[in-house]
């Protein structure tokens, strides 16, 4: 396939705001977006039925009100951030990661595979023509939303035979309005996440949207997000809405192992790696909610943070269950959070050196 551009006009462009330290998560938008085809029919003929791959304009989908994806969720997305450095060259971070998770997620709701290096030759096009759009300021970034969806015009219980593939770009700041500080996270007791067997391993809408009004709840007493259990008994630790969780117990560092129901998070990865290599003790285990109170109870509970590319490492300074809350490390940041937090940030603009290759260079 020939990647086709089509740019706006040049007095046509918009611009970053002057004052960088404004931008929100996920509010703006750039000029263009990049987007591709796939039909069934087209699958018998060539190209495995992927077609007209384009960088066009940002704006309105034009979907018909039938579309599966409106009335049976076939949808997957992800979400990536490219860097601008110092010396002004723009990197993603282990991009072809984001591209192979959302193949997963694909398969598991029945959407074709499409081909992950095109598609990252594609972004990283995107992204140098909306190089202007890159963030100068401390801690900004553009995050990289890749969203894959069934278009077929049919009701029915079925995989749609048609599917749009689109990028969306949007120059961010922190996730959290609080930046790198300890957040309240609120302990979920009657609603549940995901179940094994199910699609909780997904970056799928619908995981998303089921969280949505314990999110809403737990916002509503104070909290910024919510920790998940288990399905089957609550008592196990999932995720957070938005991170992979980690405590820091007795010196070690723990996380709720990939059993289907959580995501496998890049950032999770990526600070299971350094910490490995850093000599630390990890442990992907299941831990219960007890032992998380247990710890806390003696002074073992050291840490306790989360991960994700938007977040990407965020301090817990409060963990509250059944009206009992745990005040973590005084409300403070962690050594090892701090440490991990540094040392991945440090990587991601270019400040130290990157040892795992994780970087990748777009212009």
């Amino acid at each position: 396939m020939k990647l086709i551009t089509e740019l706006k006009p040049k007095d046509k462009l918009g611009k970053l705001p002057k004052d960088e330290s404004t931008l929100e998560f996920g509010k703006l938008f750039t000029d263009h977006m990049f987007i591709m085809k796939y039909s069934e029919s087209k699958a018998k003929e060539k190209d495995k039925g992927w077609y007209e791959p384009k960088i066009q304009p940002y704006g309105p989908l034009t979907l018909d009100p039938a579309a599966i994806v409106f009335h049976y969720s076939q949808e997957v997305f992800e979400g990536l951030k490219a860097y601008r450095w110092k010396n002004g060259e723009i990197y993603l971070f282990r991009p072809m990661k984001n591209l192979e998770r959302m193949t997963t997620s694909g398969e598991r709701l029945v959407m074709p595979p499409f081909d992950k290096e095109f598609v990252l030759n594609s972004l990283k096009e995107l992204v140098k023509i909306e190089k202007e759009w890159v963030p100068h300021a401390p801690m900004t970034s553009l995050y990289i939303r890749p969203t894959y969806i069934g278009t077929q015009a049919k009701l029915g219980v079925q995989p749609s035979s048609d599917y749009l593939l689109y990028i969306i770009l949007s120059p961010v700041g922190a996730y959290y309005a609080s930046g790198f500080s300890p957040v309240k996270i609120l302990v979920e007791e009657q609603y549940v996440r995901a179940a094994p067997g199910g699609v909780g391993f997904t970056k799928a809408g619908g995981n998303y949207a089921a969280s949505l009004l314990a999110g809403k709840k737990a916002h509503d007493k104070g909290y910024t997000q919510v920790l998940w259990l288990d399905a089957a008994e609550k008592k196990y630790i999932e995720e957070v809405g938005t991170m992979n969780m980690f405590f820091v117990i007795d010196g070690k560092i723990v996380t709720p192992p990939l059993t289907g129901s959580i995501l496998p998070g890049v950032t999770r990865d990526s600070v299971l790696s350094m910490a490995r290599d850093w000599g630390m003790k990890v442990e992907e285990r299941l831990i219960k909610i007890d032992e998380v109170i247990t710890a806390s109870e003696n002074g073992t509970l050291n840490e306790a943070f989360g991960s994700g590319t938007a977040a990407v490492v965020t301090p817990v300074g409060e963990l509250c269950y059944k009206d009992r809350c745990m005040v973590i490390n005084g409300g403070k940041v962690g050594k090892v959070t701090q440490k991990l937090y540094d040392a991945l940030v440090g990587i991601q603009y270019g400040q130290t050196k990157d040892p795992y290759g994780w970087m990748i260079k777009v212009c």
